[in-house]
């Protein structure tokens, strides 16, 4: 790989948030910034368009109001599913006003009041259905003002409507007021606290600086393809880096962003919006592969694209790429629009990527944490290998500390993207920040391209009695080729004074009653304990499957659908499960 082939692309080098907005705004004032849907009754569909100069103006508007409330270099909670506000809210706090807290808009009662005490939130900008409480929250944590996203009575002490704020800050503008547009930026301090997945208890405060975020903004744009007209479905959540950074990457490019009706209708709003990227995780990638594979197979047209696939890339290869018309149909049913895919949070499967990839939808796989802004690796267009998440972005050194005979170790990184460190918890700093490097938790290897693999998470290495170390991923990846797996997971079972290698296996009910018709559940498991033993036998004795467990149920997973391994083995281990 020549570097030259990775970085394909110029870009202004951005020192913080503020920077990447205004330049869009500057270059892209009459684009559309958000669509949204207002009213959808069946019958009539009504759209708000909001265009770039206009989002600046609310921007400004709604900082303005914060700041003359007395919020200035205060703690801003934030916390609804993804929508206009949210997003609104969040860069008028983060460009003058404070330090933004996001929160995941599916935490219960108590970790929400957790969250807020840990974060020492003064203020707490809500959608409506947090209203009951918000009310409880002025009693048990700092916060003092909470804004609703949506109009509510107000008569509640210490409650105010978004829109009533925007107004406010429109006449204190109109005034000559100045504070939030003459506010400075500190690129370097926390602007930002974000919760890792898990239970808030467990959960640790990432502290991040606008130069962490603009960093790994810059970096982006070398390396990936964005253009002024695309439309992106902002999906992932944006209490995650990858959804709030990621939807700053699109704004910074003039694109148009627009939001799902909910998982069901992600195919129908594909369709609706016209999008052409979608930034989205594994699970929703292989689902949507899974009702393509179905449609070849019921059409009967697999031998078909067996042969046209091998054409259609070589003509690509040398310029003449028809694979988007050759395979019409297919690009049609997401849309017809669609035409990158990046995914994220966990392993995407090798055969659902080269697919997309041989229909003449880009997809290729980047790599990140909370802690790094997200992104410290990526493919993009000119390096794609299937398996692998490419090369470390520009900035961004990554190296395998401590490799083993084969060459894995744990990956660890150096650059601006990484985090200042976990709030009020300098312990669990220490143990991830050494001389300047940022120890992943992931272990990797690098071939002999210098393409990098994910190979397992380090602390869920199964290590037998013997020495010997199991990978539960190398295994899941095998067991979720079987076409009536869901999902899967491989963990150490304890028994006597040892591990034994078991599964946990959720499988597809449709398929198995289609396939399968009144078959029992102990016929069923017997038939899963076949194919296993089939994998068994391609793999050396010490990584052989010993304990089979299977379910319909899908496991407990955080909200970029990662299973939460150590819950669902505490879960197995107390009941006992078979």
């Amino acid at each position: 790989m020549k570097k030259e082939k990775y970085e394909i692309y110029e870009t202004k080098d951005y020192q913080n948030i503020r920077e990447v907005i205004q330049d869009a705004v500057s270059n892209y004032p009459e684009n559309i910034a958000f669509r949204i849907k207002e009213k959808n009754d069946g019958k009539n569909v009504k759209y708000k368009d909001i265009k770039y100069k206009e989002f600046q103006e609310q921007i400004n508007a709604l900082g303005t109001a914060l700041i003359d409330m007395g919020l200035k270099d205060k703690r801003i909670a934030i916390i609804s599913k993804n929508r206009y506000e949210w997003v609104l809210s969040y860069l008028a706090v983060l460009n003058g006003t404070g330090i933004a807290v996001p929160l995941d808009k599916g935490l219960p009662e108590q970790e929400i009041e957790s969250s807020l005490q840990r974060s020492y939130a003064d203020c707490v900008i809500f959608a409506e259905e947090y209203f009951e409480i918000m009310k409880k929250m002025q009693k048990t944590t700092k916060a003092t003002t909470f804004i609703c996203m949506d109009k509510i009575d107000t008569k509640e002490k210490n409650f105010y409507n978004l829109e009533d704020l925007l107004q406010k800050g429109r006449k204190l503008l109109e005034e000559g007021n100045r504070e939030f547009l003459d506010a400075p930026i500190d690129n370097e301090k926390m602007s930002i606290i974000l919760f890792t997945s898990g239970t808030t208890s467990l959960a640790k405060a990432v502290m991040l600086s606008h130069k962490n975020i603009a960093s790994n903004i810059t970096a982006m744009n070398k390396v990936e393809k964005f253009l002024s007209t695309d439309v992106n479905m902002a999906f992932l959540p944006f209490h995650h880096t990858f959804g709030s950074t990621g939807i700053l990457i699109f704004l910074n490019h003039g694109c148009m962003n627009v939001f799902c009706d909910g998982i069901r209708h992600i195919q129908s709003n594909l369709k609706e919006y016209k999008v052409s990227m979608f930034v989205c995780v594994p699970l929703l990638i292989e689902a949507m592969y899974k009702k393509i594979e179905k449609e070849i197979q019921k059409q009967g047209k697999e031998k078909l694209i067996k042969f046209a696939t091998p054409f259609t890339n070589f003509l690509a290869k040398i310029g003449i790429d028809v694979r988007r018309k050759v395979f019409k149909e297919i690009i049609d049913n997401l849309g017809g629009s669609l035409r990158a895919i990046i995914s994220g949070a966990s392993a995407l499967d090798k055969k659902v990527a080269k697919a997309f990839n041989d229909f003449g939808i880009l997809t290729i796989q980047g790599y990140g944490l909370t802690e790094t802004s997200p992104v410290l690796c990526a493919e993009n267009e000119n390096c794609i290998r299937y398996g692998s998440i490419g090369f470390p972005l520009p900035g961004v050194q990554v190296k395998i500390d401590n490799p083993n005979e084969q060459g894995i170790g744990e990956l660890v990184a150096k650059g601006p993207n990484v985090m200042l460190g976990y709030y009020e918890n300098e312990k669990a700093t220490k143990e991830v920040l050494k001389d300047g490097w940022f120890y992943t938790g992931d272990l990797g290897r690098k071939d002999k391209d210098g393409y990098i693999f994910i190979t397992g998470r380090k602390k869920n290495v199964i290590v037998l009695k013997n020495g010997k170390n199991v990978y539960p991923e190398e295994l899941e990846e095998l067991i979720n080729k079987l076409p009536y797996v869901e999902e899967s997971m491989v963990f150490g079972y304890p028994k006597d004074d040892d591990l034994l290698v078991s599964v946990k296996i959720v499988y597809n009910k449709d398929y198995i009653e289609q396939n399968y018709k009144n078959i029992s559940k102990e016929e069923l498991k017997e038939k899963i304990w076949n194919d296993i033993k089939l994998i068994n036998s391609t793999l050396t004795n010490f990584k052989h499957i010993k304990k089979l467990i299977i379910t319909d149920e899908p496991m407990v997973k955080t909200s970029t659908a990662k299973i939460k391994r150590f819950e669902e083995i505490d879960k197995i281990i107390k009941n006992g499960e078979e």
